[in-house]
């Protein structure tokens, strides 16, 4: 049976248009997404954690319990002035229940 010829391997490029959200992460993508109720903001910046990612412990602000180390969740932060200190570590099903549930942690 003939062999095949291996294939060159053709090197991936990352597209050069940052968003804002790529300045706090280092690059990684964020998606835009509508905020939960009651937060003074409409869009966020939403970007996922992989749990191999994940090393610290957080509280998560819909259901008020803490995310553990090594657990997958995702990061929010208001997409028009959010720094560092505006991002929130969401569970995923959290934030994806966020318009039912809204949230149950307040930061002042």
């Amino acid at each position: 049976m003939p062999r095949r010829k291996p294939q060159p391997r053709t090197r991936r490029t990352r597209s050069t248009g940052a968003s804002a959200g790529d300045s706090l992460f280092g690059g990684a993508t964020a998606r835009h997404e509508q905020g939960p109720p009651g937060s003074t903001d409409d869009t966020y910046l939403v970007r996922n954690v992989p749990g191999a990612r994940a090393t610290k412990s957080y509280r998560c602000p819909g259901c008020d319990h803490e995310i553990r180390p090594g657990v997958a969740h995702v990061v929010t932060w208001p997409a028009g002035f959010g720094g560092v200190d505006d991002r929130r570590h969401w569970h995923s099903g959290c934030w994806s229940g966020r318009r039912t549930r809204g949230i149950t942690r307040k930061w002042s």
